[in-house]
């Protein structure tokens, strides 16, 4: 359990640096130039970019969302992770029965991650507020689960009042709270106009989610979270409208963060006008394109923290089969865990819109130190888990399905061409990943227990 990384350029969020690094027992022991230890496994990295294993804080996998399983799970989802260079994900659970506790899902999803390859953590799921709930909500965070999502929409969405209790519990406890935001009553409306005009082709689903259903979502969070001290984090957001609301609250000192995908930096709702439109449905939806650079800049600026995926896959032949003539009875959801991180940066880095540090405290170390993960997790230094990835920056490849790992028959960025690469990927000391092929072993993953929030 010995690797000796030689001539690496590494790239931490706040530096760049050529270096060599020791690895013993899945931990970074040191970090200098010239080292030399006989008699271990030793790798040149040849002046490539060695990153912090990048960490995808929103995924759903082998999520029953009702009218569908989806295709990815926590074998397929992690394995596809870990050649697209993610070293440890986050997966936020499905919704358990009705009326069900927070660890009845915790339970399953405990059984289901076991065949996972890297390592996984979970978001709690908060369907209902009662006081049993509230009074669990401790007991999840000494297991090890700080952060919670709760729903503003569909079956289990929680009310105004639901959340400010569920907020001010979070806020007192040292919790998360993780929201989906989109306006239940707007969706339900606009969904039950269009098809009365007989518009259910993909193109009305996103007409039925405007920029406007997010936005009011997320101020009326931001106020809600005001009044009762609760850091917020924003899940996938998607439009500059709501992306103003938080440049607001941020301005004026509140603690929200947010999370961007890179289908809402590179892809627009056009997608949804192609004959295989239906691919692309997922909630909040892809928006036009005039978003995309408003993203960007809120990346730049500060006010996004981190780019994760929501991959959440299900074959295009069942959504064309269930949505192709009505979008709304198409299961929700893309795939994209394995394009996150050379999409990010051959977009972001490679275009020059940012920096390589800033591509890792996007990918690696603002997650970690989000959901209580950091530094064993999200940095190179020693003490920390030998999560790395080694990028070529000059590698330049077209992403097609065809490469990919995920168990789904498409990606939604296919034919889309990529300047950088990862090429390696290491978990905990144990090279998982060469040059595409993974090498590492079924539920070699470990479930991470996560300390409570501090940012």
């Amino acid at each position: 359990m010995e690797l000796l990384l030689k001539n690496a350029n590494i790239v931490t969020d706040k530096d760049t640096y050529m270096s060599d690094i020791y690895i013993k027992d899945g931990v970074i022991v040191n970090i200098d130039k010239e080292l030399n230890i006989p008699n271990i496994k030793t790798v040149d990295i040849g002046g490539k970019y060695l990153v912090p294993g990048g960490i995808d804080v929103h995924t759903h996998f082998d999520i029953d969302v009702g009218i569908a399983r989806s295709a990815d799970n926590f074998y397929t989802g992690t394995l596809a992770a870990a050649c697209g260079g993610t070293t440890t994900i986050v997966d936020h659970m499905g919704f358990g029965p009705k009326g069900c506790n927070l660890h009845h899902q915790l339970n399953l999803y405990y059984d289901l991650a076991k065949d996972s390859v890297i390592d996984y953590s979970f978001h709690g799921v908060i369907q209902h507020i009662d006081e049993d709930i509230l009074k669990e909500i401790d007991e999840m965070i000494k297991d090890g689960i700080p952060s919670f999502k709760g729903y503003m929409t569909y079956g289990y969405k929680l009310s105004d009042m639901e959340m400010l209790k569920l907020s001010e519990k979070l806020g007192k406890s040292g919790g998360l709270l993780t929201v989906h935001p989109e306006n239940n009553d707007m969706v339900e409306f606009l969904r039950a106009k269009l098809a009365s005009e007989g518009k259910l082709a993909p193109i009305y689903h996103a007409k039925s989610r405007p920029d406007k259903c997010e936005g009011e979502a997320v101020n009326r969070m931001i106020d809600l979270t005001a009044q009762t001290n609760c850091p917020l984090y924003i899940v996938h957001l998607s439009s500059n409208e709501a992306l103003e609301h938080i440049k607001r609250a941020k301005d004026r000192g509140q603690e929200v963060y947010s999370e961007t995908c890179p289908q809402y930096l590179v892809l627009d709702e056009e997608k949804y006008r192609e004959e295989d439109g239906v691919k692309y449905i997922c909630s909040p939806p892809i928006r036009e394109k005039s978003n995309q650079e408003k993203l960007w800049e809120g990346i730049q600026q500060g006010y996004i923290q981190t780019i994760a995926t929501d991959h959440c896959s299900f074959n295009y032949k069942m959504k064309k089969e269930m949505g192709a003539t009505d979008f709304r009875k198409c299961p929700n959801g893309l795939p994209g865990v394995e394009t996150r991180m050379p999409i990010i940066f051959s977009e972001g880095v490679s275009k020059g819109r940012i920096s390589v540090n800033k591509f890792v405290e996007l990918t690696s170390t603002n997650p970690a130190k989000l959901f209580g993960m950091y530094p064993k997790k999200g940095s190179i230094q020693i003490g920390a888990d030998a999560d790395l990835v080694v990028i070529d920056p000059n590698l330049i490849k077209k992403i097609t399905v065809d490469d990919l790992h995920e168990n789904v028959d498409y990606t939604s960025f296919e034919g889309i061409e990529v300047k950088g690469y990862p090429v390696m990927t290491i978990s905990r000391g144990e090279i998982i990943v060469e040059n595409n092929k993974f090498t590492g072993e079924k539920g070699r993953g470990k479930f991470i227990k996560r300390e409570a929030f501090k940012f």
